[in-house]
């Protein structure tokens, strides 16, 4: 790591040193949070909270020849070189803030309330056909995630992607610092966060954030079909450019062909040509994703062919949901995060699958904020299950018993033959989870609920031998 000597990171973090002074000009290697991955020359900075990290693990750090240490206060008895200052984390922020600034690579930052995981993968594999793409590793979108994502940038890299995750005011602000995005996408604004956000104009104006650091010709773009983000005319004094599937945004997709959970075909118009182009993950979430990362690549000079190839070759790794197929069962496994924008994408997906349709869907948290209404957001989805006539809801957990009224009261304005039932916990609920795994016919289920409500065991019990 080129100038991060141990005297530039107390200068950057405004810490104390305390250690042997012929290291004060010697480089780190690289920086971790975790015991577990400090190697021979790394910086290891004491976070209380983090896996294997804070001040108990110190000693560990020091045992694996870490060349320093960033902490709060140096254990009794501890030999090595320290890096002392008020807020650890802090300290981390800081540091990323300067090596960002020695950094003379595109930065392209990604916000939004749904699908940033996902995006950050099509822009990755798009400009990889071309470029060494460092990018954020799974989720890690916070500001520790993104501090860590920078400070991973090396000298072989050419281009850099990188995920920011809000949810209160000010953060964002804080990982715009420390990226200076020369690129800026929000995917949407979505009913997230409220109990901190309130609403979804304190959605946009957290997530709006991302422009406070924005690189002076740095390019913006959003999606157009989302209400909220095709109303901004201006993004410092500039038009940013739009994507998504109606005809009126800079970038958009038309002679969609939806080939179910295989994807789908679309033909890609860009101010610069029309292509045709192979989205190989299902949902009209992912042709979006697609075309904003045709538009970026076409940003950073990349051939149609390059950009075609880039789409086409994608696989989702880091995402948040994952296809897993066992016999006649196929399961959605998308239990990390719901949000009513995310939930509702995901019942898209599955309408379009085909054939026989379950969705298991638990509580969304986060929407109990002043001025929401989370019962009515929940059995907003109930209805929105039923109108999209798939073969069965079921909802367990204390909130999702609106989604089961919503569901229940849109079946009879309907008469569409979804089942709905309703299940106070998941161990209530085993029994039609037997009756799933033994349906001689495909079925595929979708599993989505917030992380707390801990539905990896749903997707365990549906697809055990």
């Amino acid at each position: 790591m080129e100038n991060m000597t141990l005297q530039n990171i107390v200068r950057a973090c405004g810490g104390i040193y305390q250690g042997t002074e012929t290291d004060r000009n010697r480089e780190i290697t690289g920086v971790a949070l975790d015991c577990r991955k400090v190697e021979k020359g790394f910086c290891y900075i004491a976070i209380q909270g983090m896996p294997c990290g804070g001040d108990a693990f110190i000693s560990e750090a020091l045992k694996k020849e870490a060349v320093c240490v960033i902490c709060e206060a140096i254990p009794e008895g501890a030999a090595g070189n320290f890096v002392v200052v008020g807020d650890s984390l802090q300290a981390l922020e800081e540091l990323a803030v300067f090596y960002r600034s020695m950094l003379h690579i595109p930065v392209i930052g990604i916000t939004g309330s749904v699908g940033k995981t996902e995006l950050k993968e099509f822009i990755a594999g798009v400009l990889g056909q071309r470029y060494n793409v460092w990018k954020t590793e799974g989720n890690w979108n916070n500001e520790a995630g993104v501090a860590m994502t920078l400070l991973g940038i090396r000298s072989a890299h050419e281009i850099a992607v990188v995920e920011m995750g809000v949810s209160r005011f000010g953060e964002m602000r804080c990982m715009s610092k420390m990226a200076a995005p020369d690129t800026a996408i929000i995917t949407n604004i979505g009913s997230c966060h409220l109990d901190f956000l309130r609403s979804r104009e304190g959605v946009l104006q957290a997530q709006s954030e991302l422009f406070d650091y924005l690189q002076g010709d740095g390019v913006v773009y959003m999606n157009g079909d989302d209400d909220m983000l095709r109303n901004i005319e201006r993004v410092r004094h500039k038009r940013p450019a739009t994507y998504g599937l109606n005809g009126k945004n800079d970038y958009y997709a038309d002679n969609i062909a939806n080939h179910g959970l295989a994807g789908s075909s679309a033909a890609i118009h860009t101010p610069y040509g029309s292509f045709p182009a192979e989205i190989p993950l299902p949902g009209e979430p992912m042709i979006r994703h697609a075309l904003a990362a045709a538009a970026i690549g076409m940003q950073y000079g990349l051939t149609v062919e390059e950009i075609r190839k880039g789409i086409a070759g994608l696989t989702l790794s880091g995402s948040s949901s994952n296809i897993i197929r066992k016999g006649t069962l196929t399961v959605i496994d998308s239990c990390e995060q719901a949000s009513p924008l995310s939930v509702k994408a995901a019942l898209d997906t599955l309408a379009s699958s085909g054939g026989l349709t379950v969705a298991i869907l638990g509580d969304m948290s986060g929407l109990g904020g002043p001025g929401s209404d989370e019962r009515k957001l929940h059995k907003d989805i109930g209805r929105y299950a039923v109108r999209k006539k798939i073969t069965g809801l079921i909802c367990v957990g204390r909130l999702a018993r609106f989604m089961y009224q919503g569901g229940c009261k849109e079946k009879e304005k309907t008469l569409h033959n979804t089942f709905v039932h309703y299940y106070e916990t998941q161990e209530a609920m085993q029994t039609m989870l037997e009756d799933l795994r033994r349906l001689p016919q495909e079925v595929t289920v979708l599993v989505k609920a917030s992380r707390n409500m801990g539905f990896s065991t749903v997707v365990e019990a549906l697809i055990k031998s």
